[in-house]
């Protein structure tokens, strides 16, 4: 079945991803079982994850994060040459809220050599990053348990079977996974933990204790879910509100609209810091007799991070790297002449 259907909603809810691997971000929408995966713009994904599945899907650009939040998700019928037929079906016509947005489900995790999270594969700014874009993307956001605390304890596939069917059920999983290059490796099959040992269980469950120990990141996912649900643009989750350009090889901006002109930037930069001059991008402008000021940012101070001084400057663009940060208009203070000039 493609559809997964939500009986409270009334509606059809499809899975949309965004996950990191070994130090990048890639991206999947996930329909009845069938993973559509994308990797970031010049980032290397080298787990499980990464190897096949990834490959000859996508091009690892900005704009297809720019697409999957517009869209829900990327495959929609466009011809797929590893399975030499097309894949996907149209999602125009859906609503936002049914995309159910992940960085990371139980089925990415656990079907790693290493049951790593994805906090554990990439660095600690793009990882905020991208968890500001799921969090205040439309979609409707998933957080696999722990992860609103960077949980430590690895996510392994564990199983309870009788002894014979446990054999087999492990021998299956070698098979499987031999797929990708590197758990292929006899040094690495030999890593793999047995489904049917305790011990592989008891490895995955959560020290909530760690609420208090990651206290940043907790704070971080807290302070996001709060301004999706109290902002009146982010919690619209409105078809056809957000348009979105890249600035660089791995800038991207998105603007969602609002009423009258108040509207939201939330720029995502996977990179390096990023001096954008000049800005030929309309999306950039803040409304007419607006400015833009910081909202909220990824580095912030309470979240580990290093601050962020104003992104709009009288050198133009300044964004910081590895970093999202979320701009909202305000009145211009002392506002000179519009300029006639076409």
């Amino acid at each position: 079945m493609r559809d997964h259907v939500d009986e409270k909603a009334g509606h059809m809810v499809r899975r949309q991803t965004f996950a990191q691997c070994d130090g990048g971000i890639e991206g999947c929408c996930v329909i009845g079982g069938l993973k559509f995966s994308a990797h970031a713009p010049s980032v290397r994904c080298s787990s499980a994850c990464g190897q096949r599945v990834l490959s000859d899907r996508l091009l690892g650009k900005p704009q297809e994060f720019i697409s999957a939040i517009k869209w829900g998700y990327l495959y929609q019928g466009q011809w797929y040459t590893w399975q030499k037929q097309r894949r996907g079906t149209p999602g125009f016509g859906l609503k936002p809220a049914t995309f159910v947005t992940f960085l990371q489900n139980h089925d990415q995790v656990a079907n790693s050599a290493r049951g790593q999270r994805c906090h554990m594969l990439t660095s600690p700014g793009r990882y905020k990053a991208m968890t500001a874009l799921m969090l205040l993307g439309p979609g409707t956001p998933m957080l696999l348990q722990g992860q609103e605390f960077a949980a430590s304890s690895p996510f392994f596939y564990f199983a309870d079977h009788q002894p014979e069917l446990a054999k087999l059920v492990y021998q299956g999983r070698i098979e499987f996974l031999a797929q990708f290059r590197s758990i292929a490796t006899p040094e690495m099959q030999a890593c793999l933990p047995d489904p049917a040992d305790p011990a592989t269980f008891e490895r995955s469950i959560l020290d909530f204790s760690e609420r208090e120990q990651h206290a940043e990141i907790y704070m971080l996912h807290r302070d996001l879910l709060q301004l999706r649900r109290e902002d009146p643009v982010f919690r619209t989750q409105r078809s056809g509100g957000i348009d979105g350009a890249v600035l660089g090889p791995e800038v991207f901006v998105l603007r969602f609209f609002g009423d009258n002109g108040h509207d939201r930037l939330l720029l995502v930069n996977l990179g390096l810091d990023l001096h954008l001059n000049p800005a030929p991008e309309p999306l950039l402008a803040p409304p007419e007799g607006m400015q833009w000021e910081t909202r909220w940012s990824s580095e912030d101070p309470r979240y580990g991070g290093c601050g962020t001084p104003p992104l709009e400057t009288e050198e133009n663009w300044q964004i910081p790297g590895q970093a999202a940060v979320v701009l909202t208009p305000r009145e211009r203070e002392n506002a000179p002449e519009d300029s006639q000039d076409e």
